[in-house]
């Protein structure tokens, strides 16, 4: 008899996520999820992986079944999974094939810091690994309770998040990276747009004058530099972060805020001398 296939959502409760036996042939198909499969233990049953998941090393490693585009299903389906785990927004419709044939389905797509938490926990559930997710979730949650304290009365100082720069791109204060803005005192100048990842239009950053802009890497904010007036620009506050800790939500994020709070205290400091 075939399985039924495993619907998750965060607004369901754990328990009703209910598995025969722990999962022992799994395949990843978002980079994030590859990450916490890992971090709990159970990286050893990853058998296959999306083209951009490349951390941890072994994982890079893997078979590539999938890119952002499309899934390979008939090589996913060689491998014959007991779980596949897939990005909820963007590949629901794309492994309903699978989905189908009865293979169980992990639907991740953790909204906020909390949310990531619960998601190690289920997937630790579906993998018989719950006692070293719980460690895994401590550490993880102690840091984030820690930079929450850290941060607590941290001075406001406007902050423009460069996504990408063709077309320009931000994010607002829904998203991870806005959240992770707001954590260490830093106002997100497109913190209410009504998208979660707007374009936008060099005009719109201009006007809102932000001290700190920050992108992945420093190709992106060369463009920045024919604005010498740019409060960003006249005080050198054009900053890179490590996108793979903070656009990629895994345990290793809390590293990355806590990058993002330390750049932001110095930009603070830097904006009053240049008053």
């Amino acid at each position: 008899m075939v399985k039924p296939t495993f619907l998750f959502w965060l607004s369901v409760a754990l328990s009703s996520v209910v598995s025969a036996a722990p999962a022992q042939r799994i395949v990843s198909l978002v980079p994030h999820a590859t990450e916490m499969l890992f971090a709990i233990d159970a990286g050893e049953r990853v058998i296959a992986v999306d083209e951009s998941s490349d951390y941890p090393a072994a994982a890079n490693q893997l078979p590539k079944v999938a890119n952002y585009r499309s899934l390979n299903v008939e090589q996913i389906l060689a491998l014959a999974p007991d779980l596949i785990v897939v990005w909820d927004s963007a590949q629901r419709q794309q492994v309903q094939p699978l989905a189908q044939l009865g293979i169980p389905v992990f639907y991740s797509e953790p909204q906020n810091f909390a949310a990531l938490a619960d998601e190690l926990v289920a997937l630790s559930e579906l993998t018989g690994t719950q006692q070293q997710a719980a460690a895994v979730v401590a550490q993880y949650q102690q840091e984030l309770a820690d930079l929450t304290v850290d941060y607590a009365e941290a001075k406001p100082i406007s902050v423009f998040y460069q996504i990408a720069s063709s077309p320009l791109m931000s994010a607002n204060n829904t998203t991870w990276m806005g959240q992770a803005i707001e954590l260490c005192g830093g106002v997100n100048i497109m913190g209410n747009s009504p998208a979660p990842y707007p374009q936008v239009n060099a005009e719109q950053v201009l006007a809102q004058d932000p001290k700190v802009i920050v992108a992945g890497n420093s190709e992106d904010l060369q463009r920045w530099q024919q604005w010498p007036a740019l409060t960003a620009v006249a005080n050198k506050q054009l900053l890179t972060i490590d996108t793979n800790l903070l656009n990629r939500f895994t345990t290793r994020t809390p590293q990355g805020i806590r990058t993002l709070c330390q750049q932001l205290d110095k930009a603070r400091v830097l904006t009053e001398l240049g008053r």
